[in-house]
């Protein structure tokens, strides 16, 4: 017998387009709610709703939330279902479009896991942000945050200014339709002063930049092309770092420490 074919509808292809996988198990929905950490009195935007799962619960923790929702299927069930909640504010539309609030604000969401890369980068971007909670694949959540023992050049390019994190684990039965890989709650938090004096950030921004970029060979070489030799051979060595370490090795607080190092006084 000739197997059965499953019937493609016109919402299975719009959620494999939109990267939709909606968070069904409460618990999970609790877990990611406790890590936003919601302050009742800032802003609260949610990044893909859906038909308002957590959106329910934020609004009982923010006196000011707007949820945003492309699918125009999804976005109309979302406004039904908070039609009740006078502090959510419902939104059809592309959050990557929105232009970032003058205001303080958090950003929280189950977010298209397509998009995480775009949803991050106008995260960081947004001057008026505090904090970002979001749900991506559990690889990015602990590439982005450390958790391999190697850390990205987005995040320690970020580190004086932001703060990284995996703030728990959430497994793939608890979405529907359920994807391949479990989730990990990624917690960004701007720092309430940078660790360098912000005329120094782009500076350090350069360095990370020309570390990252493996010319040479090695972390030593690629720092020498800008630095004299003998000062990042003494530099390394005080950060008590090999003269060629795998640069994803590195850690953020060593990065700093180069910085003071090899900047010119």
């Amino acid at each position: 017998m000739a197997p059965r074919r499953t019937r493609v509808t016109e919402r299975d292809r719009s959620r494999r387009v939109l990267s939709q996988n909606f968070l069904v198990d409460p618990a999970a929905v609790n877990r990611l709610t406790r890590a936003a950490q919601p302050d009742p009195d800032r802003l609260l935007l949610e990044v893909g709703a859906g038909r308002g799962q957590l959106t329910r619960l934020l609004a009982a923790r923010s006196r000011h939330l707007i949820a945003y929702e492309v699918d125009p299927v999804n976005a109309a069930e979302l406004a039904r279902s908070c039609a009740g909640l006078p502090t959510v504010t419902c939104r059809q539309a592309d959050f990557l479009t929105a232009s970032p609030p003058r205001a303080p604000f958090d950003v929280v969401g189950n977010i298209p896991w397509s998009l995480t890369s775009a949803v991050v980068r106008w995260c960081l971007a947004a001057p008026g942000l505090r904090a970002a909670t979001l749900l991506t694949q559990l690889e990015y959540a602990r590439k982005r945050s450390g958790d391999y023992g190697r850390w990205t050049r987005l995040t320690v390019r970020s580190w004086p200014e932001f703060s990284w994190r995996l703030a728990g684990r959430v497994p793939r039965t608890a979405f529907r339709p359920t994807p391949r890989v479990d989730a990990g709650i990624l917690r960004i938090e701007r720092r309430r002063e940078p660790l360098l004096p912000v005329a120094a950030l782009p500076a350090y921004r350069r360095m990370v930049e020309l570390g990252f970029d493996g010319v040479g060979g090695s972390l030593a070489a690629s720092l020498g092309r800008r630095h004299p030799r003998v000062r990042v051979a003494a530099a390394l060595r005080a950060t008590r770092l090999d003269p060629a370490p795998p640069v994803g090795q590195v850690w953020p607080e060593q990065w700093l420490a180069l910085f003071r190092l090899l900047r010119p006084s």
